[in-house]
């Protein structure tokens, strides 16, 4: 559920025995609201689900004022809003995820452009973006872990979305390896600093030797520090993961004269096969097999952790004027027995995303702050 809009409408028409009316709620960003749903039956039914602190987007007020995820204080900003969130419905909420697809956030964001703020910073805004997404995922974990875990015994994790890559040609080295390569700047990219500490190694070698080629004296994926990659390690309680589709991959040269981007910086290409089913999305085919490829990579490369389905499914295919749904029904069959497959039954378990956004502009942050030390004053 994501809770969005400009207005707050009136409580009676909440029904916290109908999720139908609860999906249908929209829902301004600030801390007046959340004081509101707090004092509603609608916080009582999202116990029974997740709770997503991040919406997609920055909001243009942040990234005017303050440069948006460009700028490490977001990280903190971020925090003090998770914060509030854990206060007020910490007590009944007890599953969080601090970032959904933040891959798509940072990419259309600050790469192409065609989501908010709008920026093309090629080759650099997203990288720069991702950075304090992941530390700002970190310290709101930590705060989590250190000020209300004991009290209201809740989970902190992140859902990140991503294709399975497949090689054209399996017995291609080339081909396996830019697979591996799609994989890890897809998936890796987010996942690794939080599991293993660190970017995947083959982002730091491409990245860090196309910015040299460039003339660059540093490479333009950020570093960690020896301490931040410490405090990052081992911060996601579950993982989350988001999967619609497969790509077959295989190895393209991009040469670094082209200029910095992060299409160039994977020097892959991605394929479909024309005998895939095509959906409502023109870039949307279903591919159950590669479903549960991706789950088994996610399991093994990053230990085991427990994983929760937190997006799938297919767009509208025909415009119907009744029921229609004969392809998505086989689409979601497909996919789901991909999932049910041993041996990863006991480990994967589907959760029902619930979302409400993060505040839109600064002055809402700065007034979470505010509440919560008035809060305390009071107590």
């Amino acid at each position: 559920m994501l809770f969005h809009g400009s207005s707050l409408p009136p409580p009676s028409s909440l029904n916290a025995q109908d999720p139908a009316s609860l999906l249908s709620f929209p829902v301004t960003s600030s801390v007046a609201v959340i004081i509101h749903l707090s004092s509603t039956n609608l916080i009582n039914w999202l116990q029974r689900s997740f709770l997503l602190l991040s919406p997609l987007v920055c909001s243009q007020s942040l990234q005017v004022g303050y440069g948006g995820w460009q700028n490490i204080s977001m990280a903190k900003y971020f925090t003090d809003y998770a914060n509030l969130c854990f206060e007020v419905f910490g007590d009944r909420v007890k599953h969080w995820v601090t970032f959904s697809d933040p891959r798509t956030m940072a990419e259309k964001g600050y790469e192409t452009g065609h989501h908010a703020p709008g920026l093309q910073l090629h080759g650099t805004g997203l990288y720069q973006a991702a950075h304090h997404i992941i530390k700002a995922h970190a310290q709101a974990w930590h705060s989590y872990h250190q000020t209300w875990r004991s009290k209201q015994q809740g989970l902190v994790g992140i859902s990140l979305n991503c294709d399975w890559g497949e090689p054209v040609d399996s017995s291609n080295p080339k081909d396996i390896e830019a697979a591996e390569r799609y994989l890890q700047f897809c998936l890796g990219w987010f996942a690794n600093p939080i599991y293993a500490g660190d970017y995947p190694q083959v982002m730091k070698e491409y990245i860090g030797r196309k910015s040299a080629e460039q003339g660059l004296d540093v490479s333009r994926l950020p570093e960690f520090s020896l301490q931040e990659k410490r405090y990052i390690k081992g911060t996601s309680d579950f993982l989350g993961l988001g999967h619609f589709t497969t790509r077959y991959i295989t190895a393209k040269n991009y040469p670094s004269c082209q200029g910095p981007s992060y299409q160039n910086d994977r020097d892959l290409i991605e394929l479909v096969d024309p005998n895939w089913p095509d959906l409502g999305s023109k870039w949307l085919y279903s591919v159950p097999w590669g479903f549960r490829r991706l789950l088994n990579f996610a399991q093994t490369q990053y230990g085991d952790p427990p994983i929760y389905v937190m997006e799938n499914g297919a767009s509208q295919k025909l415009h119907c004027t009744h029921l229609c749904d004969k392809w998505r029904i086989q689409y979601l069959k497909g996919y789901i027995n991909e999932m049910l497959k041993e041996p990863l039954l006991s480990h994967m378990q589907m959760a029902t995303e619930i979302a409400v956004p993060t505040v839109c502009t600064l002055c809402v942050l700065i007034a979470a702050v505010l509440l919560t030390i008035l809060l305390h004053r009071q107590h």
